[in-house]
C-alpha cells in the first residue's frame, strides 16, 4: 500500500467534500469488493492447503491413523478428522 497526495489523485470537488470529514490525516480506501482476491488466491496459501488437505485424505484412504496424521501434519486430531470427512464428502464418498 501506497501513500499518494488526495491533492494529486482526486477532483478538486471530491477533495473538498472529504476535506469537511477529515484534513491532515492518512484515509484508508478499500479496493470494491469486486476486485479484492479471496482469501489466498494472491500469495498461494488456498492451493497450498487444499495440496495438503488432498494429500491428507490420500494417505488417510491409504491406510494412516489419525494419531499418524496428527504428528505427521502438527494439527489436532479435530482438524484431522474435519478434513478427512469434508474432503470424502466433496469427493461424493458419502452423502
Amino acid at each position: 500500500m501506497s501513500y499518494k497526495n488526495g491533492k494529486e489523485v482526486l477532483p478538486p470537488h471530491l477533495l473538498k467534500e472529504l476535506q469537511k470529514y477529515i484534513q491532515g490525516e492518512l484515509i484508508y480506501i478499500p479496493k470494491q469488493t469486486s476486485q479484492r482476491a479471496g482469501w489466498g488466491e494472491a500469495n498461494g496459501s488456498r492451493i497450498a492447503l487444499a495440496k495438503r488437505n488432498e494429500e491428507i485424505y490420500r494417505l488417510y484412504r491409504e491406510g494412516r491413523s489419525f494419531e499418524e496424521l496428527e504428528q505427521t501434519y502438527n494439527l489436532s486430531m479435530d482438524s484431522i478428522r474435519k478434513i478427512v470427512y469434508k474432503t470424502r464428502e466433496m469427493n461424493g464418498e458419502i452423502k
